[in-house]
């Protein structure tokens, strides 16, 4: 928070008193819980966390820090942000779950202070949901994640220097892409504050811009292009930038990147070649138009540089089954992510064969490796809780009074982190600044339940996870 603080002092705005005062208060309470730690810990031993302190550190964890991030916001001069708990509390947890739905609007003429915390905000939000996926989820075995345990996710004290140097690789990783799209954004005309907010929200795939337009504000110098490629570098597992840099050159031919990867050029194709011969556009705008928002959708981060819920129906339905997808595993995009769906696509292809062949024998296997009745179980359980929450937050918010098309692409949009929703009110073009406080405070529970996959935060509300 001292940062954005100096940002306001050096302009001359009045919101450093505001980032001060939350200082102070979060000082307070880091405090508090050291202390606290360090009065007790004889108590504690060294016998690590249990199963159950794990599940409820994890999200207890997330909303602690959300709502601390949302004290700066709660104290501004911004209108809509000023004493408006739910807002702040919003626009903090969108930040946090690098979701990038916003309340905020004005962001061309906001104090730089508040345009710098939320960057800041979606870059550590995206550097924590890749140590969550990698360390925690796994050893959880929260939706098939047990599928990617490595040496990463070993608890025994054996593994420690590994976990280290994992964990500091993907961080040198992370801090470099940061700093080369920070700097490539710049030398292609950004100024210097546009193009380090960007850079900090396009590789954590958040979406937080600094202009009410988002990318729409930069036409030229192939800046659109260079944001598309940054959110898909965002994207990937980081993982693989690890074993990239310890010399496996073939590190980024993994099957996740490969789906991906041909799941975009047929969507951008498709979509691109659709806008062309429309007439909408002509022959590089399309396909660039086509390009970044198909990758801002997929890869969950949310710019937009136009509207593209005015490119028809039928593109606006697409836009909506993309909404759901997600990018891989191990990095800092939401969604169901690829590999369920690879998964699932493995689940059918045996079915349909047993039923051809009943006295076959088809072994299931993931990238080389044998699928688990465990893995297959959690894939399916994860896709069925995930479209019963999607349903339930959508009749939520209809009964909350909004129409059908804000609450259901609403409800995608926060359960896949993605950011804007369809339609007048939360699509591209608008902001969620309108809903009720209801709606707001909903949509951020749904925020967090799926960046933290679901069942680690739903298993805390069972009675059974309390006893004993």
């Amino acid at each position: 928070m001292l940062l954005p603080m100096v940002a306001d002092l050096y302009y001359d705005n009045r919101d450093w008193l505001a980032f001060g005062m939350a200082s102070l208060v979060s000082a307070a309470c880091g405090s508090a819980l050291s202390w606290g730690y360090w009065r007790s810990r004889g108590k504690w031993g060294k016998s690590g966390l249990t199963l159950r302190q794990a599940f409820a550190l994890t999200p207890l964890s997330w909303a602690a820090v959300s709502a601390v991030s949302a004290l700066p916001f709660l104290f501004s001069e911004h209108p809509q942000l000023r004493g408006h708990l739910a807002n702040a509390f919003f626009e903090a947890i969108s930040g946090i779950t690098t979701t990038g739905a916003t309340v905020m609007t004005g962001l061309d003429t906001a104090p730089p202070g508040l345009l710098l915390w939320r960057g800041l905000l979606q870059w550590m939000g995206g550097i924590g949901i890749i140590a969550t996926a990698i360390a925690i989820l796994p050893a959880l075995g929260v939706g098939g994640m047990q599928l990617f345990r490595t040496e990463s996710s070993d608890r025994s004290q054996k593994a420690m220097p590994r976990v280290r140097q994992i964990a500091s690789t993907i961080g040198y990783a992370y801090i470099g892409l940061t700093v080369v799209a920070g700097l490539a954004y710049w030398l292609a005309g950004m100024n210097p504050f546009d193009a380090m907010v960007h850079a900090l929200t396009s590789i954590a795939t958040g979406g937080y811009s600094t202009s009410d337009q988002s990318f729409g504000r930069w036409q030229d110098n192939g800046i659109q292009w260079l944001a598309t490629l940054f959110m898909l570098s965002g994207t990937l597992p980081f993982v693989l930038y690890v074993r990239f840099l310890a010399g496996d050159r073939r590190a980024f031919f993994d099957r996740q990147v490969k789906s991906l990867l041909g799941l975009l050029a047929v969507s951008v194709g498709g979509i691109g070649t659709w806008l062309l011969a429309s007439g909408q556009y002509g022959f590089e705008q399309a396909y660039r138009y086509a390009a970044f928002s198909v990758v801002s959708v997929v890869t969950t981060t949310g710019y937009a540089v136009t509207d593209y819920g005015q490119w028809g129906a039928a593109i606006v339905g697409v836009f909506f089954l993309l909404t759901f997808v997600g990018g891989c595993t191990g990095s800092t995009s939401g969604g169901i992510k690829i590999f369920r769906f690879e998964v699932m696509a493995v689940m059918l292809r045996v079915h349909f064969l047993r039923l051809l062949y009943p006295n076959g024998v088809f072994p299931r296997s993931y990238d080389g490796k044998p699928l688990s009745d465990e893995v297959i179980g959690s894939v399916v359980a994860f896709l069925t809780v995930f479209l019963v929450c999607y349903a339930v937050i959508t009749v939520v918010l209809l009964g909350l009074g909004l129409d059908f098309l804000t609450s259901a692409s609403g409800a995608a949009t926060a359960l896949s982190n993605v950011g804007p929703g369809l339609g007048e009110t939360i699509g591209p073009a608008g902001t969620f600044a309108s809903l009720p406080s209801a709606a707001k405070w909903v949509l951020s529970f749904a925020m967090l339940l799926g960046r933290l996959e679901l069942f680690t935060v739903l298993i805390i509300f069972l009675p059974r996870f309390w006893r004993g």
